[in-house]
């Protein structure tokens, strides 16, 4: 099989980088970033998966029929992402049946609410007409 030759220092940096990158998730995971925890972690993990990608898939030295079809399949994946994260948010968070909470619904648990009605006693009789 001929193809390109990286030397190993190529791999060891790219192998350097990916542990730093590891370590930044990592330490991103114990910062409180609000909503942004998600955005950095993924930011991260595409460029560790584009690292890997491109060097130690040699994706980066290959004939531009291999990128296209690389990007190709990239371009679907993103495709059935949307698709399938549009109809996860579209749809209403009812409950399930029996009366339990369904997904996404926070429940709390704690002391029984008070109610106004009065406990129930002996049963009255009907007054007469």
């Amino acid at each position: 099989m001929s193809g390109h030759i990286s030397p190993k220092t190529t791999y060891y940096a790219i192998f350097g980088s990916l542990m730093v990158l590891t370590a930044t998730t990592v330490t991103a995971a114990f910062i409180n970033l609000g909503s942004l925890n998600f955005p950095v972690a993924l930011g991260i993990a595409i460029l560790k998966a584009t690292l890997v990608i491109l060097f130690f898939m040699h994706l980066k030295y290959s004939s531009r029929l291999t990128k296209l079809i690389c990007g190709t399949a990239f371009f679907f994946l993103v495709i059935l992402f949307g698709l399938t994260l549009s109809d996860y948010l579209s749809r209403g968070w009812a409950a399930a049946p029996g009366g339990t909470a369904g997904a996404g619904t926070q429940v709390t648990v704690g002391p029984p609410a008070e109610t106004a009605e009065e406990p129930a006693g002996e049963p009255q009789a009907a007054p007469e007409p």
